[in-house]
């Protein structure tokens, strides 16, 4: 793993909770603090990132948009790629130009976006094949990622819509238990009860909507009487504009990938 800064540092997380060993687990990184931090959870490191590509199977690379140029230009030499698989964790960065940076040199390529919960084992995954890539590489990347929550396959046209659903939607999902958690304290509730209650309502949809199958919609239906409290709520959420409000800022974090 080059880069280990919050997602690649969560994608480290992620593989030793699945039950990689430390030692077949490299890190470089140019901080000595996140260096240490995985030195004390028996992760092997570096601050020379030829060093971490030479010896491994799979070369994941997980550094801010404006940084991958130089990375990969850098570690270009050491690449096998006969040997070796690449995944790129960069949001807006296109196959195509990981290719003309790395020219033959460019091992199977597959382009990658986790969201931060991949540290507990339950990321959204989206996962991008390119042309280069075989049926045995696919498959077993996309192992290696069910391993630490769910995986789509997707093309790369759909990339920046998986980016703001998944990876910048679990910000939005926080954003909304952040506000449901004021409103508790509006209620009468503690600060931290509140945040508690909101995490646990929010837990039993989604294991609720899992386990039915049921549309969101038809979920809601079960708990809106008549004249009751709940569906006057979300007809005021509705009022100020609850799911425009949702589905704009998707569209805006898309327009920006």
């Amino acid at each position: 793993m080059i880069g280990a800064g919050a997602m690649g540092g969560a994608t480290v997380e992620g593989l030793l909770k699945a039950g990689y060993e430390g030692k077949n687990i490299c890190v470089s990184d140019p901080s000595a603090a996140v260096l240490g931090k995985f030195e004390a959870l028996g992760v092997t490191t570096t601050t020379d990132n030829g060093q971490a590509v030479a010896d491994a199977d799979v070369v994941m690379v997980c550094v801010k948009p404006w940084l991958l140029e130089p990375v990969l230009t850098g570690i270009k030499d050491t690449l096998q790629p006969t040997k070796q698989t690449l995944v790129v964790i960069a949001a807006g960065v296109k196959s195509q130009s990981i290719k003309e940076w790395l020219g033959e040199q460019c091992p199977p390529l597959f382009l990658c976006i986790p969201n931060i919960a991949i540290a507990q084992l339950q990321s959204m995954t989206f996962l991008v094949p390119c042309v280069e890539t075989s049926s045995p590489q696919t498959e077993q990347v996309k192992s290696l990622f069910e391993q630490m929550g769910q995986v789509v396959i997707t093309d790369e046209q759909h990339l920046a819509a998986g980016t703001t659903l998944a990876s910048c939607g679990i910000a939005y999902a926080m954003r909304y238990i952040r506000a449901a958690s004021e409103g508790g304290v509006e209620l009468g509730f503690r600060a931290d009860e509140a945040k508690k209650i909101v995490m646990q309502t929010v837990r039993g949809a989604v294991e609720l909507l899992q386990a039915s199958g049921l549309h969101p919609e038809a979920a809601i239906d079960l708990v809106t009487t008549p004249g009751g409290v709940t569906i006057r709520g979300l007809n005021a959420m509705e009022h100020s504009g609850f799911t425009s409000a949702v589905i704009n800022g998707l569209k805006a974090g898309a327009a920006k990938n």
